[in-house]
């Protein structure tokens, strides 16, 4: 086996283990001793890898984005996306919760953010072939940029108080939002 591939198995160890001890306390509280200890593995080869558990955390963020960004490049249109998204914020919504008490919500929103921007280009670029509109591209990013950040922030917002919002009603509502707006906006700018 090749050091790159020992090196990705032995970060995934690790990423699994921090979300096991994230299921059980907070991410402050989650020490490299337990997770070497749980891994089998010596302090030299964490520190090898990362920085600190923090560094751990957004590589395991970082490899989470990279998964949904592949299967989100695969689904056909924005509600299967939108689904897709809340159905991982809903899945692992314990390990996000402890991720955005530590890192806050600027941080936690970044995530996020990776997975909508590629869904709001593609959904703005559809828009304006279906209406056979000319918009430029400043407006288009403007656009994608702004409705990313919106999506994000408002994905986090239902993570925090899901109890209060429906996930079928809350995708809708997204939809609803996205379906009225953007065609509006992009007639609006067309030259």
């Amino acid at each position: 086996m090749k050091n790159e591939e020992i090196s990705l198995q032995t970060k995934k160890k690790l990423a699994q283990s921090l979300k096991k001890a994230m299921e059980k306390k907070p991410l402050s509280k989650v020490t490299v001793s337990e997770l070497i200890k749980d891994c089998n593995i010596n302090r030299n080869t964490f520190y090898y890898h990362f920085s600190d558990i923090y560094d751990l955390l957004k590589w395991m963020f970082e490899q989470d984005a990279i998964e949904v960004i592949k299967k989100i490049d695969l689904l056909v249109d924005a509600e299967e996306a939108f689904r897709f998204v809340a159905d991982y914020v809903d899945d692992n919504r314990h390990i996000i919760n402890c991720a955005y008490d530590s890192m806050g919500h600027e941080e936690t929103k970044r995530f996020f953010y990776s997975d909508f921007i590629g869904v709001m280009q593609s959904v703005i670029e559809n828009g304006v072939r279906q209406l056979k509109l000319n918009v430029s591209s400043e407006f288009k990013s403007l656009l994608a940029d702004f409705y990313t950040e919106a999506l994000a922030g408002s994905m986090l917002n239902w993570l925090k108080q899901r109890e209060k919002y429906d996930k079928e009603e809350f995708i809708q509502d997204l939809l609803f939002i996205c379906q009225n707006s953007i065609p509006y906006l992009l007639k609006k700018r067309a030259d």
